[in-house]
């Protein structure tokens, strides 16, 4: 089995994006909340949601969230980098049968530390439910012999 490299850090430019998408489903927002421990009925209990501002059920913020973890351990930068730092407002819900487009683009290089700064935002029909930035420490070149 070989295993998929993520960029060097001499490979990264400003401007430099990624995105992944996922439709919400009842089964993955209670999934989520299996693995994490996260019960509020405001995401799990439809008759308690119903009660609610929002009048149904909504995704955890973080299972929105977790979409940007995804592009950042798999794709930009990818295998190999470190996920260290990550700032976000949650600015609306996600419910049932939205689809999220998560994004991350290059926005700073520290050639110096090997840190990277990235602007990301998650989106439902091309609004923004999450925005922020992220920190990656993305691995140098090896040195060859």
């Amino acid at each position: 089995m070989s295993i998929k490299r993520g960029y060097y850090l001499d490979e990264m430019k400003i401007g430099m994006f990624a995105e992944t998408s996922m439709v919400v489903t009842g089964e993955k927002i209670d999934t989520f909340a299996e693995l994490t421990g996260d019960f509020n009925p405001i995401h799990v209990d439809a008759e308690f949601a119903a009660q609610s501002m929002f009048g149904k059920r909504i995704a955890h913020g973080a299972l929105s969230a977790s979409l940007i973890s995804a592009i950042l351990g798999n794709d930009l930068p990818g295998p190999g980098a470190i996920f260290v730092e990550l700032n976000m407002r949650f600015r609306r819900p996600a419910f049932i049968d939205d689809e999220i487009t998560a994004r991350a683009e290059v926005v700073e290089i520290n050639e110096r530390t090997g840190r990277i700064k990235m602007k990301v935002t998650c989106s439902v029909n091309g609004k923004q439910i999450i925005r922020g930035s992220a920190g990656v420490i993305v691995p140098k070149r090896p040195v060859e012999d």
